[in-house]
């Protein structure tokens, strides 16, 4: 459980750096024709959908990994193939906390490519359909976005070594960013309500989100490099699992 707290607060510190990422996106989603409630109804149906996505992630890499461990004794191959898991792992999100700490290349970098850029138009697209299946949709395809805060937390669900275990980690990552997207949300209804005259297109406030990345906003920034140490000391721990022999752990 302890763990799982670092893992959310990694969440709430990397939020910061899903407002570059992602923030243009919740602003754009918009009001529902309902009122008020239904706006925020519609900004929760979008979070439920991201987070819906991050718990399949999760629970597929804990799945992976416990096919890759087994389920036999310690002395066996299976135990060797899951601590070998634990220090791939424990690497990979300390490589990953170095670099949105800072340390290494560009700090909170996000990577991309011909995928990211289809799943950026297919949200887009979203964005103007006003039904309620909408914002749910939208939500699932932001989801799988690209993402190195979602790669360093897919690693941990792997080290698990369970389906539960790597949903449990990916929810508690989730939820951790749950209420900077959703005052993100509320932030584009404000301006929208504030704008109503003007009839303020989306496109235009989704590109001034997008345009500034958290590494170049130093808020942001501090918020991201929080998130890296977090996952930094999470990467400590799990590559502890595969170097210490598990006998020496405690239950």
């Amino acid at each position: 459980m302890s763990n799982l707290w670092l893992v959310f607060l990694a969440g709430a510190a990397g939020s910061m750096h899903c407002v570059g990422m992602c923030g243009g996106f919740a602003c754009g989603l918009g009001p529902a024709p309902g009122g008020r409630l239904a706006s925020w109804l519609r900004h929760l149906s979008y979070n439920l959908g991201r987070i819906c996505s991050y718990a399949f992630l999760g629970t597929l890499a804990g799945y992976l990994g416990m096919l890759l461990a087994g389920h036999a004794g310690e002395s066996s191959m299976a135990s060797m193939v899951q601590r070998g898991l634990a220090i791939l792992s424990g690497l990979l999100m300390l490589l990953i906390g170095l670099n949105l700490a800072g340390f290494v290349g560009r700090g909170g970098h996000a990577l991309g490519g011909a995928g990211a850029q289809w799943l950026a138009q297919s949200l887009r697209t979203l964005l103007r359909q006003p039904g309620p299946a909408a914002p749910l949709a939208f939500g699932v395809l932001n989801g799988f976005l690209p993402c190195p805060l979602v790669y360093a937390f897919a690693a941990q669900a792997a080290a698990r070594g369970t389906a539960l275990g790597g949903l449990q980690v990916m929810l508690a990552f989730g939820l951790g960013t749950l209420l900077t997207m959703l005052a993100m949300g509320g932030l584009g209804l404000w301006w929208r309500a504030r704008h109503r005259s003007g009839a303020i297109p989306v496109q235009p406030v989704v590109a001034s989100f997008l345009a500034a990345p958290a590494a170049r906003v130093g808020w942001r920034m501090q918020g991201v490099r929080a998130a890296g140490a977090f996952i930094f000391l999470l990467g400590l721990i799990t590559l502890a699992r595969g170097v210490v022999p598990m006998s020496a752990h405690l239950h």
